[in-house]
């Protein structure tokens, strides 16, 4: 957005401000009201004049220098580096299985939950028997087993770190072009989130003149990949592995696609490899400027301002909003700051592995459900599903390595970079559910990603979409990549790949 822009929403803003003043004091009558109401709205202006203009008219960051070759894992592998691409297969081995059904079964007694309160002190306990007995006698580690290895699946060392995942490529007749999207999960998801989209993602369809092959990575200390051996491995830092791990396998350009991390990740990409990205869908929206802050804070004032009287309760109360924010976000306080502290507890207890990140798919799928006393978790999931992600976690002992990637983004290093602050010329389009943590306009959206083409917003649906609406999740990947296509010929971008 040029300068002019800016100047023009800032006045449209003061303006609208100034309307709404004037129409709640009109109705106090006396004139020294109306003076008065006048008056404080101009030292308003004055007082916050100077950050105001300093906030919306500054010129934005550059990206960051960027090493492509910066080592994560041990210095010895540095000498015999490996860039090879194997198979790879899942094996839930009867050792690892049995050790797991011991903790399960020799748990201590749970200590009852309050009485009449469901998920809003975490975890119900009473539901903890029911889930521990399933996963102990009950989950077919053999059939979910073979279920992991539905798909073609690979590893390859990529700056010192085994990265694996999982590449499907469709059958396509004359005509029909084969274009390559990388497919990120977040915390505390993994790849089996995608399962069910993966089929619907890679059908090929007589109305599309393109084709997805899939690339879904697990994340570099998530699941099968391997962790960093050093600190510094934040969001950034992911986004060169991966552009690495797309070159790796011969796509110079390609589309990008994520939630959670996923979505931080792949907007980081977006920012730092702008010649590689040829668009970006993302189902998170996120962002950290002072900008964005203060705008949030003016629609506190009067909405309308900011957002639609139809999104408005996605935003406003600001009340409402940080004091769920206060209760949804202690984990992320402890991840950021001492990850591997309560990663003992959880690399220990199965259990305790279970309820941590369970109770995170109750009410971040919608937050009603922390009302029930089985937390709603059968509403858009089975307990499949449920425990087969925790498999990612407990069969590669990845829960602390995966909490680490909080600690090494929310800090300075990261901040500092005003990654969220840089333009970003990369086709995007956002997908905001209902339910989701966060929500943001798409026009405050637009001054990061100034090619915003569209915005699905879903009436339905919280933040493991995939999983919970992988119809709708497919449909609207492919629709975005479909407009991206329009969008490079519209403009005569060549699009190679």
């Amino acid at each position: 957005m040029s300068k002019v822009g800016n100047h023009l929403e800032l006045l449209q803003c003061l303006y609208l401000v100034q309307i709404k003043l004037d129409g709640v004091t009109s109705e106090l009558a006396p004139d020294n009201e109306m003076f008065m109401a006048r008056l404080l709205f101009v030292l308003l202006l004055v007082v916050l004049g100077a950050p105001v203009y300093f906030l919306f008219f500054k010129s934005p960051p550059s990206a960051p220098e960027i090493d492509l070759d910066e080592w994560w894992g041990p210095d010895q592998l540095k000498t015999k580096q490996d860039t090879s691409i194997k198979p790879f297969k899942i094996k839930f081995d009867e050792t690892m299985i049995k050790d797991l059904k011991d903790r399960l079964k020799s748990h201590r007694p749970y200590i009852p939950p309050l009485e009449g309160v469901g998920f809003e002190y975490g975890f119900n306990s009473k539901q903890m028997n029911s889930w521990v007995k399933y996963w102990a006698e009950e989950y077919p580690f053999a059939a979910r087993e073979q279920l992991f290895n539905k798909y073609p699946q690979f590893k390859t060392n990529i700056q010192g770190l085994d990265i694996h995942f999982i590449r499907v490529k469709p059958e396509v007749p004359a005509g029909v072009q084969t274009v390559p999207l990388l497919l990120l999960h977040g915390w505390p998801g993994s790849v089996r989130e995608f399962d069910a989209a993966i089929p619907l993602l890679t059908a090929v369809s007589k109305d599309r003149d393109f084709a997805l092959e899939l690339i879904v990575p697990s994340l570099p200390g998530y699941g099968f990949s391997s962790p960093a051996v050093r600190p510094g491995l934040g969001a950034d830092k992911m986004a060169v592995v991966f552009r690495n791990l797309m070159h790796r396998l011969g796509f110079k350009k390609f589309y990008v696609q994520g939630g959670d991390w996923g979505g931080i990740i792949t907007g980081n990409m977006a920012t730092l490899f702008p010649q590689d990205v040829l668009g970006y869908h993302s189902n998170i929206v996120f962002s950290m400027t002072p900008r964005t802050t203060l705008i949030q804070i003016l629609g506190s004032i009067y909405p309308p301002l900011v957002v639609s009287s139809d999104l408005a309760d996605r935003m406003y109360p600001l009340s409402q909003k940080f004091s769920y924010l206060v209760e949804e976000m202690g984990y992320l306080h402890i991840q950021s700051t001492k990850p591997d502290t309560v990663g003992v507890a959880l690399t220990d207890s199965p259990s305790g592995l279970l309820a941590y990140i369970l109770e995170k798919f109750s009410t971040w799928t919608k937050p009603e459900y922390k009302l029930l006393a089985d937390g709603g978790l059968y509403s858009k999931f089975t307990k499949e599903q449920l425990i087969d992600n925790l498999m990612m976690y407990w069969a590669t002992n990845s829960i602390t390595t995966s909490m680490r990637l909080y600690s090494e983004t929310f800090n300075k290093r990261y901040t500092g970079l005003k990654l969220d602050e840089v333009p970003t010329p990369v086709p995007t389009w956002l997908l905001q559910a209902k339910n989701e943590i966060s929500y943001l306009p798409g026009w405050i959206v637009k001054s990061k990603y100034v090619n915003l083409i569209n915005e699905t917003i879903v009436n339905d649906g919280g933040h493991f979409f995939a999983m919970e609406m992988p119809k709708f999740f497919a449909e609207d990947v492919l629709k975005a990549i479909g407009e991206f296509r329009k969008w490079h010929k519209q403009n005569n971008i060549k699009t190679e790949l």
